[in-house]
């Protein structure tokens, strides 16, 4: 590092957008963050998707040699002090698990793939934070490269978001790929945006706010303009976009634009970005727009920060499913303690990490989400509830393993269930499941008090449990349901011995 304070008070956030790659690397100081390093690199990502939603080679070498050069500067930090994100390409990109793979080891660190709810949670975060504090209500909006995040929110709370599917690269290769800037290709695009903000203009129009803010770089890019051609020098509005957008179609294509302002590397995505900031003053009628510097790294920041310093928006999102579909906290509790016991024992023989941990621990708190729809396969309207709920705070990726160990957590196991995650995760997560369905029966009467189990021991797939004498002679039930465990899990590779 650049300086003498511990790495250990030293954050970073590595966003891959569709259009730009982004990282921050920011000081904590009594928790107050400072930033002392910014990267931004061009890429293009989501100009790399084919017509089968796969990334090109050329997009991923231009990803993973950006990556490198951001793993130069995060080298050094410990595991957890970086958290990098991708955002919509890598959501539609049916390559994007290969790619994963490479560009973690190019960076250095873990990579999470984060819904659009997520993501526009994580933008109002860091928005928040940039901004004078105050209570009043405010409207946030930040276009990417494939998506627009559109949020409301009061203080650093979120109180109403969306994520739309268009942004400066998706828009700009749509309806201005081949450079001609004419009013009808204006026409198309803002029809189109139209459209795509038809679903949500009336919900965001109700709750209303005080103020606009923009962030990330097309609407810095408009403001910018604006500014260099002397229509507003602090904020955008809906005349002064008419204005370039007249400019832009005077100049009647890229290659011909010169507009004050615009940087050269911008120039092919800027109408496709305009196109939707201008459909988005339209519908929701917004007046005025100031620009913030805050965006979803430095919410990558705060949130990282927050698990810290023990206010993790997981632990609420987590409580806030469980009273939303009744599920029993405090059984909840029970069967995660006890898991968490068999972690402690099997995490180092079997080479468990920590993180992982945490995902059991958290599907364990969601095991019985289910039985909200129906007690028979309870299971697997859990693991669906989870895999396609917005839960605030997780990654896509996270989702799944949840969704996976909740699928697999009773009744008979079937290998394939485990290929939605990647191959080199599914040892560690079949580990995990056994871990948590031997916890779910331990507690089957649903009672605090188990059976104690004074040892137990693996080598490699093969566990032996050693319970109290005479523990199970009057547990006839837990008996029974660990003989047929021992049956269950040889589907999946394991053997279970008991005494």
């Amino acid at each position: 590092m650049t300086d003498n304070t511990p790495l250990s008070q030293h954050l970073a956030a590595v966003d891959l957008g569709s259009n730009s790659f982004h990282m921050v690397v920011a000081r904590i100081d009594d928790g107050h963050v400072k930033i002392i390093d910014r990267i931004k690199e061009m890429v293009r990502l989501g100009g790399g998707l084919d017509e089968n939603n796969n990334l090109s080679e050329e997009a991923q070498e231009r990803a993973l040699a950006c990556l490198r050069r951001f793993g130069e500067r995060v080298r050094d930090l410990p595991y957890g002090n970086v958290a990098a994100v991708g955002t919509n390409t890598l959501r539609q990109s049916k390559n994007a698990r290969e790619f994963l793979f490479r560009a973690q080891l190019a960076l250095g660190h873990p990579i999470s793939v984060i819904g659009g709810r997520e993501e526009a949670r994580l933008i109002y975060l860091g928005v928040a934070h940039s901004l004078a504090s105050d209570e009043k209500r405010r409207f946030v909006m930040d276009i990417g490269g494939g998506s627009t995040e559109l949020i409301i929110g009061e203080g650093f709370e979120p109180i109403h978001l969306e994520s739309l599917h268009m942004g400066c690269v998706s828009m700009s290769r749509r309806f201005f790929d081949d450079g001609v800037l004419t009013k009808k290709n204006w026409q198309r695009a803002s029809t189109a945006a139209h459209l795509e903000l038809r679903p949500f203009k009336k919900s965001f129009r109700k709750i209303g706010w005080e103020s606009a803010t923009g962030a990330s770089g097309t609407i810095k890019a408009v403001h910018s303009v604006i500014q260099a051609m002397e229509i507003d020098p602090y904020a955008i509005t809906l005349d002064g976009m008419y204005r370039v957008r007249d400019a832009m179609i005077e100049a009647g294509r890229v290659d011909k634009l010169d507009l004050p302002g615009l940087s050269e590397e911008r120039k092919p995505v800027f109408a496709g970005g305009l196109a939707v900031l201008i459909a988005t003053f339209e519908a929701l009628r917004i007046d005025r727009m100031r620009v913030s510097d805050g965006a979803l790294r430095e919410g990558l920041i705060y949130d990282r920060l927050g698990r810290f310093q023990h206010e993790d928006i997981r632990v609420k999102t987590v409580a806030d499913m469980q009273k939303r579909f009744q599920v029993s906290a405090s059984h909840a509790r029970r069967v995660s303690k006890t898991a968490h016991e068999l972690f402690s024992r099997v995490e180092t023989p079997w080479g468990l990490t920590l993180e992982q941990g945490e995902l059991l621990h958290w599907a364990a708190s969601l095991h019985e989400v289910g039985l909200i729809i129906s007690h028979s396969g309870y299971q697997r309207h859990g693991a669906y509830m989870i895999d396609n709920a917005d839960l605030p705070g997780f990654s896509l990726e996270e989702q799944d393993w949840m969704s996976v160990l909740v699928r697999c957590h009773r009744r008979k196991i079937n290998d394939a269930l485990f290929e939605t995650l990647p191959e080199a995760d599914r040892d560690a997560a079949k580990k995990l499941t056994v871990l948590l369905r031997l916890a779910t029966v331990l507690h089957r009467s649903r009672d605090d008090e188990t059976a104690r189990i004074k040892k137990l021991k693996v080598e490699g797939n093969k566990l032996k449990l050693r319970f109290r004498k005479h523990e199970l002679d009057n547990r006839l039930l837990l008996s029974a349901d660990l003989k047929q465990e021992a049956q269950d899990l040889k589907a999946i590779g394991f053997k279970l011995k008991f005494k």
